[in-house]
């Protein structure tokens, strides 16, 4: 019988559980025709959304899942606020350019001014997806000017990145008609290196992606070396090659806990960063920012100006509408956190991913690729043969609650399978005391089985 034909005699839907009148399901696949009660609605939905693990103890991804009451509150208050719409909110629109002069300062971009947020050059995004297909766009753009502007053929543009990158280059080079050269990893050594980087770039390479953070195993990839490599090919004749760093996972990380390391603005030949606020910027998905050295890294034929919104206004975004609440909460951290309070949130992470790593260091057959101290990020495989794989393991973890995902490594290191843990805010040391337990007693119950049925499905999340 249809759904169509099944609805309460007055018209109004009411599943059996929300107020015991009906036993007709809720229609799957189709607009229901009649209405239901707002509280019948919300326990229906809420109760399909206990099938959903638990986001606090999902170590599989990057993204915050836990803010202050404080910040909730100003985003559920800005929920209806059009970003976009910057006549009609201008308080919104300045928020959303002072975290954009924030991020540049934190990023050591030149000729800021202290009280002037429009000399930073950048824009905030729905996360670093957004920010890719941006720095992207502008890094294709300025390379087809200068071919152009020399009378040299500018149909072949190629990017240079490691095969370690996030999936979003590759959509950016597939989406943009942007030959991808890929940069091998093998084992006991996942991310890219400078000498590969020299041997890869030619006239028509548009810029070289350097990882601040690989999704794979948080390490950071060796920008000024790159860049150092890259200012050697042009001394000698080659391309002048623009670096762009993806900062995605390390950018709100490396500057409290490595502000020594110079991989930013103060790398001459960086032209853009990209970094994601829901990650280690500790505000809920999604938000993300671009930056660019300068005006002049940004061309300005890829910047549209619209006024039917009711005052002339330049914009650079793949999306349009979006709400305004992102940004606010990411405001929000800026000025409750500060330098400071970033630094010290930071610190707590990583001595959790160090004490973590050690433990799981001393369980059996266990091998530590990287133990948090780059980014809160850690990733172990499993040596010898102990009879299960570090798929099972994460299946068995799966059962007690624990997302932790296990994968296989990037291009010509694929023979490698490792697990990892992300430490983000909310992973109490308490947390992470438990998952170590647990760990401990899968590991000996998979090892008591012996070999046997093993779990093939590789669990890998952003």
């Amino acid at each position: 019988m249809s759904h169509r034909k099944r609805s309460h005699p007055d018209g109004v839907l009411a599943p059996a559980y929300t107020s015991r009148l009906d036993t007709d399901p809720v229609p799957a696949a189709i607009l229901p025709q009649g209405s239901m009660d707002p509280g019948a609605v919300y326990r229906f939905i809420h109760d399909e959304l206990m099938l959903d693990g638990s986001s606090r103890l999902n170590l599989a991804t990057f993204v915050t899942t836990w803010m202050e009451p404080e910040a909730g509150r100003l985003m559920a208050e800005t929920f209806d606020k059009n970003l976009i719409d910057k006549d009609e909110y201008p308080s919104t629109a300045a928020i959303e350019e002072r975290c954009v002069a924030m991020v540049a300062d934190l990023f050591n971009a030149p000729g800021l001014t202290e009280f002037d947020p429009s000399s930073a050059t950048g824009v905030s995004t729905i996360g670093s997806s957004e920010a890719v297909m941006l720095a992207g766009l502008a890094l294709k753009w300025r390379w087809r000017q200068r071919r152009e502007a020399a009378g040299r053929d500018a149909s072949r543009p190629n990017l240079v990145l490691g095969s370690n990158v996030q999936v979003v280059w590759e959509k950016f080079c597939r989406y943009f008609d942007v030959e991808p050269k890929y940069l091998p990893m093998e084992r006991g050594r996942y991310s890219i290196t400078p000498q590969q980087v020299r041997e890869a770039v030619d006239d028509n390479t548009i810029g070289v992606v350097a990882i601040l953070g690989t999704t794979y195993t948080g390490e950071l990839e060796p920008v000024a070396e790159i860049s150092g490599v890259l200012d050697e090919v042009a001394a000698s004749g080659g391309p002048d090659v623009p670096l762009h760093v993806d900062a995605a996972s390390g950018g709100f990380v490396v500057p409290f806990l490595h502000p020594e390391l110079e991989w930013d603005f103060r790398v001459p030949r960086v032209a853009s960063i990209n970094v994601s606020g829901h990650k280690y910027g500790l505000t809920y998905p999604g938000i993300g920012f671009v930056v660019w050295r300068d005006r002049e890294a940004l061309p300005e034929d890829l910047v549209f100006r619209v006024n039917y919104l009711g005052g002339d206004m330049p914009t650079f975004t793949l999306n349009f509408s979006r709400p305004g609440n992102q940004i606010v909460g990411q405001y929000y951290n800026f000025l409750r956190l500060g330098h400071a309070g970033y630094q010290r949130v930071m610190s707590t992470l990583r001595s959790t991913a160090l004490r973590l790593s050690q433990q799981i260091a001393e369980i059996e057959g266990m091998n530590v690729i990287t133990d948090g101290r780059a980014i809160p990020v850690l990733a172990f495989e499993l040596t010898g043969d102990p009879g299960f794989t570090v798929f099972d393991v994460s299946h068995e973890l799966r059962a007690r609650g624990w997302q932790v995902p296990a994968y296989t490594m990037p291009a010509d290191a694929e023979d490698v399978a490792v697990l990892r843990i992300v430490v983000r805010e909310g992973f109490s040391a308490d947390l992470a005391r438990m998952l170590h337990v647990d760990l401990v007693e899968v590991c000996a119950e998979l090892r008591s089985r012996g070999p046997g049925k093993h779990s093939t499905e590789k669990h890998f999340a952003h």
